[in-house]
């Protein structure tokens, strides 16, 4: 579903692991990219329904695409690029760190 709009195969690509799976990926992605690059359009859980949460703004403006990395819960994946050997979850529940409250992150929804 997700593709790059002039995909480059000479451009250098690094490995992360997603979900405790490894993922090449493009230097200069965001997380967002990677995750939606690799298929994974579901990045959280809302705290109040349960639902399924993923990438929707990809400028930082909505926090749907909190995800955790290297073992820090709550970054925004939009707005983290990708690094060599970065590991990334998608989180299940709400997050230890402080930040939005929940009522910010599920937009009534």
């Amino acid at each position: 579903m997700f593709q790059p709009l002039s995909p480059d195969a000479d451009s250098a690509s690094l490995e992360i692991w997603i979900d405790q799976q490894p993922v090449r990926v493009p230097c200069g992605y965001s997380v967002a990219a990677a995750l939606l690059l690799a298929g994974h359009r579901h990045q959280r859980d809302s705290l109040l329904s349960g639902r399924p949460r993923g990438t929707y703004c990809m400028m930082g403006v909505c926090y749907e695409c909190l995800v955790e990395i290297d073992g820090i819960e709550n970054r925004q994946a939009c707005m983290t690029e990708v690094e060599a050997g970065m590991v990334i979850r998608r989180q299940r529940a709400a997050g230890q760190q402080d930040g939005p409250t929940p009522e910010a992150l599920d937009h009534g929804h």
